[in-house]
């Protein structure tokens, strides 16, 4: 899993069947203390998450066994929105 700042949109007009219906958003991957680390990830949104909010990423198989992505092409998807962090 990798903590990530959702970026923007990706919009598909033609797109692999299964990923109709499907938002796409563009995640930056975050270290944990909110700075942005290098690149950016197209995930496919499962918990209803905006622009500016920090979410879980999965990646891999995880991200297939994610809410409604069984089945799907996904290799990336974001599982969760992250309301605080804590080092200790």
């Amino acid at each position: 899993m990798i903590l990530a700042r959702v970026v923007g949109t990706v919009v598909a007009t033609r797109k692999d069947p299964r990923l109709e219906g499907k938002k796409l958003l563009v995640v930056k991957p975050v270290a944990p203390d909110g700075k942005d680390e290098s690149g950016y990830v197209v995930s496919v949104d499962t918990v209803g998450a905006g622009t500016g909010e920090r979410v879980i990423v999965v990646a891999g198989s995880s991200a297939r066994m994610a809410e409604g992505c069984k089945d799907k092409p996904v290799d990336s998807a974001i599982v969760g929105i992250v309301d605080e962090v804590s080092l200790d």
